[in-house]
This record gives structure tokens, C-alpha cells and sequence, in this order.
């Protein structure tokens, strides 16, 4: 989402010949390509490097071809796309390279370019609707305190080792992902750590990709803008779970979803419950429970199949998050690593060491109410934050939100109806309208809220900065603030495109001017 800003890629790639690329993957060109040498693939003119080849994809409106001559121009030497695009990209006199269904087709291309076919390096993919982001931050941590050193994808940013950059969708395209895993190949890790959306595998933004283990956090309300129903969803997330794609995979079953999975996935499965009574929580070989809960750390306990045990503690707050830490544990023992090794790290290091950007991240100080920051976005997510919140927090909650403008219009009504239930102040602002009607949105959650039958305060305030004003006006000593929705971000789009607007330093300054010393470094 938001502004371009590149892509992490390999700082010494190796050239291929074009001709070698044809012949290789069976692909088809009416231009001479002797002599010519690739070292890149790309979708966009913005990041076209020299010996790049441009991909020309069809969009809604102009054909990507369109802009060959663009890309020509920056160093491109050749262009990707079907038969429609060849015509157009003529005039850039680049050679053409003609597939099909150009998106189909990238990944295993953009693999054979960089070369990631070839990785010594455990990969884990993790997916479902809540929680992929903190899974992944998760496994990069216990990876980081076993001596391993890996690199993530994550919707929050791609990292290596100490370098990062910010993300723009979930899951890159195919083209960005394998330049990223190039590049920590390059850097010589040993594990890396991808979050994959549903969308990401049904738009094969990682064909070409061979994982190691991946996990299955769970299945609710979310992105019916992109799929027409829950078995939509469902079928494009249980794709992970194939045998060319995957060779091993843990599956949480607390819903029904993750026991549908757990019995359809063509690969070798361990199960985990985390919620007691929950629907697979007897015949789950992992189990976890919860320990003890204050509002900086979670502590439980995973109980394996064969009777071990390991007791730890994560800084972040809630139950969904030691469900989370839990799933990354097994994928880890899944992959090789040894329980009592990982509990043996751990509890030397008096816990695991995390921060999961923007996931109940604890924004304010020592003194007045808990701020807490957090990227949730669902109903389900709503309940599950505002739940933790409750019983962690002796006074007040004061929940603060907006919803997305141009998406999934048909969980409003829901978020709107859980926030009232679950706090006891609501304040409900514009977040991302995009080129939809900030009222209208508003007016939909406002909807949900009032049906609630709590007593709820309900506050609609469209102006941002005023409304985590307001929310921090309603609360004192002993209350909590959620804002839920912006985590980790830095700007908002709106109708006349994105601008800056660093959540996290903005919520810090309204905790000054109230006269409130926020916390100046980030824990959860």
C-alpha cells in the first residue's frame, strides 16, 4: 500500500543469457535475443535496472506494455507479455518475450533469473487471516536466539539480518519475491521467513518458491472484496498446503477451518490447539496454555505430543499472541530444532526476545493510560485485542478505529458492533477512505456500534489527530486506548493519493500534549 519505495535485491547478480531462459522454460520470442544477458525482472518502470526484463502485464484500464519505451529507456533489455502486449511494446524496439498469462508465469521465470531454485536455506511460509505477521516475527526471533541468521517478508517490512525496508502488499509479486530471496541467499542466510496472503497464492506471488514447513494460524471475516465467500477464502489459503509446494506443515486448529485443513492438507501435518474446549483441542497432538497475562507479557506453556514440555514467556499481550509464538515453536521443531535446545534458549534469555511492530505495541509510558497501537482489522481480530485488553486492564478501555475505504465493505457493520461491545469508549475516525466517501464509511461502522446493547460512549470524530485526542482525553490512570488498525504504517490514502502520517509519532505527541511521557522505544 502507499508510495513506491524499491525492492531489496542482489548486489552482484549473475547475467543469463536470454536464449538460455527461452530454450530452459519453453517459452517463445519472434525476436533475435543473441547475445543479450539478464540479471533482473520487474513489473514497474520506477525500479527497472539496467539488463532488467520489463514485464508488460494487462491491467484494468492500460495494458502495462504500454510503457516498454519507458522502461527501454531506464536499461530494460527485453519485455515480458502476451500477445496483446507484443503489438503494443513494438515501439520500445525491445524484443519480446510472448507467454500467455503473463502473472502465471513469473515466478518460476523470475527463480530461473536470480537463481533462488538453488537456496541452502530452510524457507517457512506462514498464512490465515490473523496473526501471519507476528508468526513470522516470531520465528525470525527464536531463529536470531538459536544462532540462526534469517531474513522475512512480513507486511510490516522485508528484512535481512539488520536490513530493512518497508512493505507494500502483504506478499510481494513474484518478481520482487525471488529478487528478495536472491538477495538473502547473497547475504547467507540460513532460514527465511515469508508471510503469504491468500492473495499472494492465487495471483502466484510465490510459484517457484519450495518451503520447508508452513503454518495455518486461523480463518475469519476478511477481504470478501476478493473473494466471494468463505470457501473462496479458505481453498486459496489451503493452496499452501499442496505437495509441490510445501513438504511439511502445522496446522492450528482451534476453528473449524484449521480441522478442515488438518484433514485435507496432502502433506505431513502436526496440529496445535491453543484455545482449551476449542473445536480441536482433544485430538490436537500440540497444545498450549496460558500461564499468566499482565499488559507487557504473556506467559504458557506448549505441551508436545510426546510429553515434553516448555514454559516461556512472550512480551506481547494476549492470548492470540502465545498462540502465535507456539505455532512458531512448531514449525521450528517441525524443521529440525530440537524442543528442549529452543526451550534450553529461551528460558537463558528469559523469554523470547521479540518486537512485532504495530501488534499491541505499548506506545505510552510508565504513567497515565496504557496506549496500545495494533494493525488488527477484522472483527475477529477486534474481539480477540479488546478481550486481552479487558483482562489485563483494571479500569477503562477506550477503543479507537476507522476502516478502509474501496475494500471488503461487509465486515463494517460487525467491527463497528464488536468495538461497542467490547470497550466502554468508542471513538470512530476516518483511516485509509481512498476514493470512497469518509461519511459513508463512518456511517457503517457507527451503524454496528449503536446496535450494540452495552451502553457504550460512541464518539464520531472524522479528523484523525483530533480523534486520538479525544481517545486519550476520555481515559486516565489505570485505563487502556486501543487504536486498532494503523500497527506499524506511516501514511494514509486518501482521495488525492497517500500522505505522510506516521501513526506511532503521532499518537506520541497527543500523549505529550495531555501531558503524558510516552514510552520512547517500542515493546508490546
Amino acid at each position: 500500500m502507499g508510495a513506491f519505495v524499491g525492492s531489496l535485491r542482489p548486489e552482484h547478480p549473475l547475467p543469463r543469457a536470454l536464449t538460455g531462459m527461452v530454450t530452459e522454460l519453453g517459452l517463445s520470442s519472434p525476436d533475435s535475443l543473441d547475445g543479450l544477458e539478464v540479471t533482473g525482472i520487474t513489473l514497474t518502470t520506477k525500479d527497472v535496472h539496467p539488463g532488467d526484463i520489463f514485464v508488460g502485464m494487462p491491467g484494468a484500464k492500460v495494458h502495462g506494455a504500454k510503457f516498454a519505451s519507458v522502461a527501454a529507456e531506464a536499461g530494460a533489455v527485453a519485455v515480458l507479455t502476451d500477445t496483446d502486449g507484443a503489438q503494443i511494446a513494438q515501439e520500445s524496439s525491445l524484443p519480446v518475450i510472448v507467454v500467455e498469462d503473463v502473472r502465471a508465469s513469473l515466478g518460476h521465470i523470475s527463480s530461473w533469473i536470480y537463481r533462488t531454485d538453488d537456496l541452502d536455506a530452510s524457507v517457512f511460509g506462514v498464512t490465515g487471516t490473523n496473526g501471519k505477521t507476528s508468526v513470522v516475527y516470531l520465528l525470525s526471533a527464536l531463529l536470531k536466539q538459536l544462532g540462526v541468521r534469517s531474513g522475512l517478508s512480513s507486511t510490516a517490512e522485508r528484512r535481512i539480518g539488520d536490513v530493512a525496508m518497508v512493505s507494500g502488499l502483504t506478499t510481494p509479486e513474484a518478481t520482487e519475491m525471488h529478487a528478495l530471496i536472491a538477495r538473502m541467499k547473497e547475504s547467507s542466510v540460513r532460514a527465511i521467513c515469508l508471510e503469504v496472503s491468500a492473495q499472494a497464492l492465487s495471483r502466484h506471488r510465490v510459484d517457484g518458491i519450495e518451503f520447508d514447513v508452513v503454518g495455518f494460524t486461523n480463518l475469519s471475516h476478511d477481504h470478501f472484496d476478493d473473494y466471494a465467500h468463505f470457501e473462496d477464502y479458505y481453498l486459496a489459503k489451503a493452496e499452501l498446503f499442496s505437495p509441490d509446494i510445501a513438504a511439511k506443515g502445522v496446522v492450528t486448529v482451534d476453528d473449524e477451518w484449521g480441522v478442515r485443513l488438518a484433514e485435507e492438507a496432502r502433506i505431513p501435518l502436526s496440529t496445535l490447539a491453543t484455545i482449551p474446549g476449542s473445536i480441536g483441542w482433544e485430538s490436537a497432538q500440540w497444545k498450549m496454555t496460558v500461564t499468566a497475562q499482565t499488559q507487557r507479557e504473556t506467559a504458557f506453556t506448549l505441551h508436545s505430543p510426546d510429553g515434553r514440555e516448555l514454559s516461556t514467556t512472550v512480551p506481547l499481550l494476549g492470548s492470540f499472541m502465545a498462540a502465535n509464538a507456539a505455532l512458531a515453536i512448531v514449525m521450528l521443531v517441525q524443521s529440525g530444532f530440537d524442543l528442549e535446545h529452543i526451550a534450553h534458549v529461551v528460558e537463558e534469555s528469559g523469554g523470547i526476545d521479540v518486537v512485532v511492530p504495530g501488534r499491541t505495541e505499548i506506545v505510552s509510558g510508565e504513567h497515565g493510560p496504557v496506549f496500545y497501537l495494533d494493525y488488527g482489522h477484522t472483527p475477529d481480530a477486534f474481539t480477540s485485542l479488546l478481550a486481552a485488553v479487558r483482562e489485563v486492564t483494571p479500569g477503562k478501555v477506550v477503543f479507537l478505529f476507522g476502516a478502509d475505504g474501496n475494500r471488503d465493505t461487509t465486515k463494517r457493520f460487525a467491527m463497528g458492533n464488536i468495538a461497542a461491545t467490547g470497550a466502554d469508549v468508542v471513538v470512530i475516525t476516518d483511516y485509509h477512505p481512498r476514493t470512497e466517501d469518509p461519511a459513508t464509511i463512518r456511517a457503517a461502522l457507527l451503524e454496528g456500534a449503536h446496535a450494540a446493547t452495552s451502553g457504550a460512549v460512541i464518539i464520531e470524530e472524522a479528523d484523525v489527530r483530533t480523534a486520538i485526542a479525544r481517545a486519550i482525553a476520555e481515559a486516565a490512570e489505570g485505563d487502556a486506548i486501543i487504536y486498532a488498525g494503523p500497527g506499524h504504517e506511516t501514511e494514509r490514502e486518501v482521495a488525492s493519493g497517500t500522505i505522510p502520517f506516521d501513526f506511532r509519532q503521532e499518537i506520541t505527541s497527543a500523549l505529550r500534549d495531555a501531558g503524558y511521557s510516552p514510552g520512547e522505544e517500542q515493546s508490546a
